[in-house]
């Protein structure tokens, strides 16, 4: 039985793009199916899919996940041999515990920082980061990737895992808003932007031509 994946737009939704990209990296083959996001018929749409109302899902066969890190989790147990997570058991420990920390956190970063790959808005990040707020989380995110990048890379463990997906989109966010990155965080960052899996996805999301006011 084939994936379907269930995704927004990929201008905007970060939380689709953690998934699809785990998936491309390992390899899995997947239909792709689009909800315009911000529309008066979304909710419906995407309610057709996932009972939570809320883009990603996975669809396989009679099984559908509807949160991105378990939709990660499942197909890196089922359609991955577990490679998306580091083998080293402690390797693995930190990176969901990184994961977990993007997954509930950064609600200040993605509050005034969304993701918007097309844009390009330097001011607007100044003014964001000028916010306690949104200058903590950058400034714990930019530890975590210090931290672990110190280790080796070139990704956050060694080869690529659900840790770097879940941090890709706040990559796109740096660049988008111009954040300052050390030089081993901009190598992270340029490492993470020129896989073909993300390359594909920002090809697409400027092909885009809907928009979304933050």
């Amino acid at each position: 039985m084939s994936l379907t994946l269930v995704i927004g737009n990929k201008n905007y939704s970060s939380w689709s793009l953690r998934p699809w990209l785990a998936m491309k990296q390992a390899g899995i083959a997947f239909n792709e199916s689009t909800v315009l996001l911000a529309r008066p018929e979304t909710k419906e749409k995407i309610l057709r899919y996932s009972p939570s109302g809320r883009v990603p899902c996975l669809i396989d066969g009679q099984l559908t996940v509807f949160d991105s890190l378990a939709v990660c989790e499942y197909v890196n147990e089922q359609h991955a041999d577990g490679t998306l997570w580091p083998r080293d058991v402690a390797m693995r420990a930190q990176a969901r515990s990184v994961v977990s920390e993007m997954h509930s956190g950064f609600a200040a970063l993605r509050t005034h920082m969304p993701m918007d790959i097309r844009s390009r808005d330097a001011d607007k990040g100044q003014t964001a980061l000028r916010r306690e707020d949104v200058a903590a989380d950058v400034a714990r995110i930019q530890a975590i990737w210090t931290e672990y990048l110190s280790q080796g890379g070139p990704m956050l463990f060694g080869s690529f895992s659900i840790a770097d997906a879940f941090y890709a989109p706040v990559v796109t966010r740096f660049a988008t808003y111009d954040v300052k990155l050390s030089p081993l965080l901009a190598a992270y960052s340029d490492c993470v932007l020129s896989l073909p899996a993300m390359q594909q996805w920002i090809a697409a999301a400027k092909a885009e031509t809907e928009t979304i006011e933050s």
